[in-house]
């Protein structure tokens, strides 16, 4: 993270993998929420900008499907006959099974963990679901020890990053697209909390691991977790986090709703008008560039400096009909004016916030307070 210049290298590379059949790559963009009930798609459809489902409580039956294909929000769940029926409706987005297998898992009957579960076991039960599905996407969620390697919660497989690379026969071998979750606000340990950067550093992981051949996504915190979490985020980090995310090549965007403290809530996001606002303008946002972030990154073309020099900035720069959009964001909680150098453009209007900005000489200025982000668009 130190070294923006490396960092530009690897974040304006570009991913070959397509989603498939059901969705155009050029024209859609994930943003999920996981594991909430379905008679509350459309409200998050409506009020939230959200566009698909990740995880149901029960199987997919009949009056889930409908819930969700009546509000034109797509799934991603457990494969079962009623869903392998309906393959074929736009509706069914791609498969899964279960939930971070790298960690230690919780055994009802020792009551203790086991060791996490082994690679081998989820390149199997990916083979199983491609025979009955060739053509829709397996999808596979990580813990937080993509990023926070040291995490105590992998048990026995603490430390083994070699279980997630491609080239080890890994995790990633088994799944079409990979994700994984921190959420450094609600975290309580001093190695993740205030960290919001960590969130790119997974991103950044996955797509090393994958040789970056397939779409890596992440999970965002929106709410005040459990008793122990400090706090709940605050629309502005949730935004960062985002941006973040997108910025180091994240395919795939989704937001955990939950609470379970003071009382267990599952949807408490839609019970959070303040967030769930600024939710909905971001995922707005995100859908009005879908065509630009799904667009072919530029390598080389710009260069940041900051004044500040405990200030971190990285960027994305895209070029969609003859215009490069330069995407930007604080890295750390510090404010600092930066100065972009870009190889071509005359004028810059700093999309989403009705200011333009005078372009010199092959560059421009401008302010970033601490975890700002930025979006240019340089014609």
């Amino acid at each position: 993270m130190k070294n923006i210049y490396l960092i530009i290298l690897f974040i304006n590379t570009f991913s070959c993998f397509t989603y498939g059949q059901n969705s155009n790559s050029t024209s859609f963009f994930p943003v999920a929420v996981w594991l909430q009930s379905p008679e509350n798609a459309m409200k998050y459809k409506q009020d939230g900008g959200i566009n698909m489902y990740t995880g149901l409580w029960k199987q997919l039956d009949e009056k889930q499907f409908h819930l969700l294909k009546d509000a034109g929000i797509k799934l991603i769940c457990n494969q079962n006959e009623f869903g392998l029926a309906h393959k074929t409706d736009p509706t069914i987005f791609g498969w899964m099974n279960g939930d971070e297998p790298d960690n230690a898992q919780w055994n009802s009957q020792t009551k203790s963990y086991d060791p996490c579960i082994k690679p081998e076991l989820i390149i199997g039960q990916y083979n199983n679901v491609k025979k009955k599905d060739p053509d829709h996407p397996y999808y596979l969620n990580l813990g937080q020890g993509v990023s926070y390697t040291g995490w105590v919660g992998r048990g026995e497989c603490k430390g083994r990053t070699d279980l997630y690379a491609i080239a080890n026969n890994g995790y990633l071998k088994g799944c079409d697209i990979a994700s994984f979750d921190i959420y450094p606000v609600n975290s309580n340990d001093p190695n993740v909390n205030g960290n919001l950067w960590m969130v790119a550093k997974g991103i950044d992981s996955l797509r090393v691991w994958c040789n970056d051949s397939k779409p890596v996504w992440t999970w965002i915190e929106t709410t005040r977790i459990g008793k122990d979490s400090p706090r709940k985020p605050t629309p502005k980090e949730v935004k960062t986090q985002v941006w973040m995310a997108l910025i180091h090549g994240a395919k795939g965007i989704g937001y955990f709703c939950h609470s379970f403290y003071p009382e267990s809530d599952e949807a408490a996001l839609l019970h959070d008008k303040t967030m769930l606002t600024e939710l909905k303008q971001i995922n707005n946002q995100i859908t009005s560039l879908v065509p630009v972030l799904n667009s072919k990154s530029q390598s080389h073309s710009a260069t940041v400096i900051c004044i500040n020099k405990n200030a971190t900035i990285d960027m994305m720069i895209k070029n969609y009909e003859n215009s490069n959009y330069l995407f930007a964001v604080g890295m750390r909680n510090e404010p600092t004016n930066a100065i972009f150098k870009i190889n071509t453009g005359k004028n810059v209007e700093v999309v989403g916030e009705n200011r333009t900005i005078v372009f010199t000489n092959g560059q421009f200025n401008d302010h970033f307070d601490g975890y700002d982000v930025h979006i240019y668009k340089i014609r």
